[in-house]
């Protein structure tokens, strides 16, 4: 009977240790739950000062020292009387006008020779300008000589003037018959001898212009001279037909 009740007893006493072990460990855990969800919720708790600090941004650097101000520099404005090289109106009648003195010249530098600009000390007869003037002066100088063109273009009444000999042309018998008459223009060549060549037509009747250029073709001119030299010329010749009577 004895023993009975020792087993009845300790299967007991198993049983109720069992659960408290579980319901302490349940409060503990609520406990430890309570304690870390409080400071989530009541957030004012907290050290309101050491927050602050962690969120308020550091003050910005100083501003640089502002730059030296640059020395001001003053014009002063002269008046005057001349603009654009023009005497302007004055504005105002001055009360005193002032006359302009100018310096005196200074006298000449005269050498021992007696020579106006010498060199002071020279001999006797010495030259202007010194050594520099005298070597200056007496330098030749040396006249650049300008070529004589081979070819100079003179204009009729110059070329009429050399003329030495002129054949008149043969009147053709056609025109004549035709009753044509008028002027015949060429262009000559006078050679550095006075003989023509290259005589080219510039206007005239196509039947007159030969015999007009037959005749030109013996014409004699005196040589044109050019810086003393003979030059060949070009010039115009006209030469004239004209019947008697019409």
């Amino acid at each position: 009977m004895f023993e009975d009740s020792l087993i009845e007893s300790g299967g007991r006493l198993k049983t109720k240790r069992g659960m408290t072990t579980t319901i302490s460990f349940i409060i503990q855990i609520g406990i430890l739950i309570v304690m870390i969800l409080i400071p989530l919720i009541f957030t004012e708790a907290l050290p309101r000062t050491q927050l602050m600090t962690f969120l308020v941004a550091p003050p910005p650097p100083p501003p640089p020292p502002p730059p030296a101000a640059a020395p001001v520099k003053v014009v002063r404005q002269i008046q005057t009387d001349i603009v654009n090289g023009q005497l302007r109106t004055p504005t105002k009648i001055p009360q005193k006008v002032q006359m302009i003195k100018e310096d005196e010249a200074p006298p000449p530098v005269m050498a021992t020779s007696g020579v106006v600009g010498g060199v002071p000390g020279g001999v006797p007869g010495g030259q202007m300008g010194g050594v520099i003037g005298g070597i200056i002066s007496s330098t030749p100088v040396a006249v650049p000589k300008v070529a004589t063109p081979q070819r100079v273009r003179v204009s009729q009444g110059v070329s009429t003037g050399l003329l030495i000999r002129k054949v008149n042309p043969n009147y053709p018998p056609l025109a004549r018959q035709a009753r044509i008459q008028g002027t015949v223009v060429l262009q000559a060549e006078i050679s550095k001898s006075g003989d023509i060549q290259n005589l080219r037509l510039i206007s005239g009747h196509p039947m007159l212009a030969p015999s007009a250029i037959e005749a030109v073709k013996q014409w004699k001119y005196k040589p044109y001279l050019l810086n003393g030299e003979p030059v060949e010329v070009e010039t115009t010749v006209q030469v004239n037909f004209t019947l008697s009577g019409g």
